[in-house]
């Protein structure tokens, strides 16, 4: 037995249900095997690249070893940006390639990873430094509650707000009453030269949603 089989990493659970990133990396893997054939089996692991804990990673080498096949990854970052860990599947026995430098031999892809490990660690730095320097300047770190900032968020609407929805109001209670549709309203707050409440114009949900906030 041969072929390939394909090793798909992606950094969060949110991502792996999205697919955000992982569409790519299949394409890019798609596109690769155009030539070659179809893939035996697809491995997809769902973590961070700094963990060196690959469940998923070890079942696609144990794979390649079983068919003799080789691993397909679109991009050499998507093992790791560790040296150490490229070198694993590497001194394993099992061939691989890297979509995205398919003609690489070891050493290149070595010092690849090397690369990329280097460029890791200064981008760790470098933000380190930088939160440093903003804490010298007195800078307060850290996350806004996010509640509290929804709260501020909703309360400034509401008086933003405030003076369309008096002007709006009357019309859409009386008119209800009067059993008109909610596009008849519409048409008469448009012909009063009532602003939307928001956006460019008024849509029948915005006005829905007054008259039952208005029933609360």
């Amino acid at each position: 037995m041969a072929g390939f089989v394909a090793y798909y990493r992606v950094s969060t659970d949110r991502q792996g249900r999205s697919g955000l990133g992982l569409d790519a990396q299949r394409a890019a893997v798609a596109s690769f095997m155009v030539s070659r054939g179809e893939l035996s089996a697809e491995f997809v692991e769902v973590e961070s690249g700094r963990k060196n804990d690959r469940p998923q990673l070890a079942s696609a080498l144990e794979q390649c070893r079983r068919q003799r096949a080789t691993l397909v990854i679109a991009k050499l970052d998507r093992l790791a940006r560790n040296v150490a860990f490229v070198a694993s599947p590497m001194e394993s026995g099992v061939e691989f390639v890297a979509v995205d430098n398919p003609h690489a031999d070891k050493l290149m892809l070595h010092m690849l990873s090397a690369f990329a490990e280097h460029e890791q660690r200064q981008i760790s730095v470098r933000t380190k430094a930088a939160l440093a320097a903003a804490q010298a300047r007195g800078v307060k770190l850290g996350g806004p509650n996010p509640a509290a900032a929804a709260a501020r968020g909703r309360a400034t609407l509401e008086v933003q707000e405030a003076p369309t929805r008096a002007k709006a109001l009357p019309i859409i209670q009386r008119m209800r009453g009067e059993g008109a549709s909610l596009r008849a309203i519409i048409a008469v707050l448009e012909t009063e030269g009532v602003p939307p409440l928001r956006g460019r114009a008024w849509h029948p949900e915005t006005v829905r949603k007054m008259l039952i906030s208005r029933s609360l």
